[in-house]
């Protein structure tokens, strides 16, 4: 590794010490990725990152493991939990897992091995647990239709301001993006209704602070701008890695990283940083009828402008300090050339 002349690297620290944000960068590093090494865990199927367990992410089998979900400690790859679901019925094809707004973990056992022909699927819900080890909790189960006839699906995502439930269909031509009700009900069943066509998704997250949906297949993945309960435009490639059997996808807590997991013994979580947001194009979308996710890029990967989070004028101040800066780094440079020697 080439190092940097002291020179440069002091006036460079300067450059640092200048800028907005540096300190709080410094000390809250990006995730880094990681293996999940139990063996009991061969077909991590969905991702949930923690919110009160820093580092800890929620995961699960596809199928015939029983009703038990994982928490898995990132730093380590190891299971610090591992939670068995009671008060339910025997899980038929466990797909996706999300966190709540609430502190609850929802449970889509949603997956239909038979191409969409179950006349119901499920969803079970439980407190997330304040300290970690292996337990029994008391989860609630909910009966699950669709408004336009059975489907197969692989993702659930949970809003993190408004707490609806979504679940996203799985169809080689496409799939479509199903709303439940405002809230679910034990008592009966809960029709999900098709609020907008998506690609082949095999999971999706929303998001920390909602404004965005992160939909992934087995070949890509995309980050749509969330306006008024819908995907708004054709959304954002994101650089999602080649996993396979690619199975699963959350945000970290605090919406800098994407998680990307995938099925099978070993399976790998790979870290994708976030990028900043583009601003909106095109009309808004409808609410109501089913739409259509089309027109400007909004999202992820390849945005310009401001940082998600920043108007223009804080923007510009930071453009203004970032070229002081540089102008630091050079005229030290030229400072530490003309000294004379001793």
């Amino acid at each position: 590794m080439r190092l940097l002349p002291r020179s440069t690297a002091v006036t460079a620290a300067l450059v640092l010490a200048l800028l907005p944000g540096a300190a709080l960068a410094a000390e809250t590093p990006a995730a880094s990725g990681f293996t999940i090494t139990d063996p009991r865990i061969k077909e991590s199927s969905g991702l949930a990152a923690s919110r009160i367990h820093p580092g800890v992410y929620w995961t699960h089998n596809d199928s015939d493991d029983g009703p038990y979900v994982y928490a898995v400690d990132s730093a380590t790859g190891k299971t610090v939990a591992r939670v068995k679901l009671a008060g339910i019925g025997t899980p038929r094809d466990v797909e996706a897992i999300s966190l709540g707004p609430d502190g609850r973990l929802y449970v889509g056992d949603i997956g239909d091995n038979r191409d969409g022909t179950w006349e119901h699927v499920w969803i079970y819900r439980f407190q997330e647990p304040k300290e970690l080890g292996d337990r029994t909790v008391e989860a609630e189960q909910f009966t699950v239709t669709y408004a336009d006839g059975p489907r197969n699906a692989e993702a659930l995502m949970v809003h993190p301001v408004t707490g609806r439930v979504y679940i996203a269909s799985k169809n080689e031509q496409g799939g479509g993006l199903y709303e439940g009700p405002e809230r679910l009900s034990a008592d009966g069943r809960n029709v999900f209704r098709r609020v907008a066509e998506v690609p082949w998704v095999t999971d999706g997250a929303f998001s920390p602070d909602g404004t965005r949906l992160t939909l992934r297949g087995y070949l890509t993945a995309r980050t749509y701008a969330w306006k008024d309960g819908r995907p708004d435009g054709a959304g954002e490639r994101v650089d999602a890695p080649w996993q396979g059997q690619a199975e699963s996808v959350t945000y970290t807590p605090d919406g800098r990283t994407l998680m990307f997991g995938a099925e099978g013994a070993n399976s790998r979580v790979v870290a994708v940083p976030v990028a900043p947001a583009a601003p909106p194009s095109g009309p808004p979308a409808r609410s109501g009828a089913p739409q259509q996710p089309g027109g400007g890029p909004t999202g992820s990967a390849g945005a310009q402008g401001a940082p998600a989070g920043q108007d223009s004028g804080s923007f510009a101040k930071g453009a203004l300090v970032l070229a002081a800066g540089t102008a630091l780094v050079l005229g030290g440079r030229r400072l530490f050339r003309r000294r004379p020697k001793a």
